[in-house]
């Protein structure tokens, strides 16, 4: 038994795991700011085209049946927000680690110092002589 808590804890304790967990943190936490931002400032506005305070109050009554589709309107809509979002965040996340990724280019050569062209010269003059 101790060794598989001893196990447990180096799993638990890993970069990936922590990461992981921080992760669906904020996401909970990013969540419920979308959530807020749909309901209270985006749901009203749209309210107003089609006459509702909100598309959660648009439903259907078929006998005993209560049919809330515009609960699923306002799921569709979470969805879409959430989905662009998060491509805007990993657009620029992929952004950024790409500059990170591309190398600076390699800086030109040293101009060649006043006694090695001195020396080249000598040495081009001597081949032409040899000639």
């Amino acid at each position: 038994m101790k060794k598989f808590l001893q196990e447990f804890k180096e799993f638990a304790m890993r970069g990936n795991v922590m990461d992981l967990a921080v992760g669906v943190i904020i996401g909970g936490a990013f969540g419920t700011i979308t959530t807020s931002l749909i309901n209270d400032i985006l749901m009203p506005v749209i309210g107003i085209f089609v006459s509702e305070a909100s598309f959660a109050d648009l439903s259907v009554t078929a006998g005993s049946a209560v049919i809330a589709y515009g609960n699923f309107i306002q799921a569709i809509i979470n969805f879409l927000i959430m989905a662009f979002v998060v491509f805007c965040l990993v657009k620029t996340v992929n952004r950024l680690t790409r500059k990170k990724e591309e190398a600076p280019p390699p800086p030109p050569p040293a101009e060649p110092s006043h006694e090695e062209k001195l020396l080249t010269e000598i040495r081009d003059l001597l081949k032409e002589q040899k000639k």
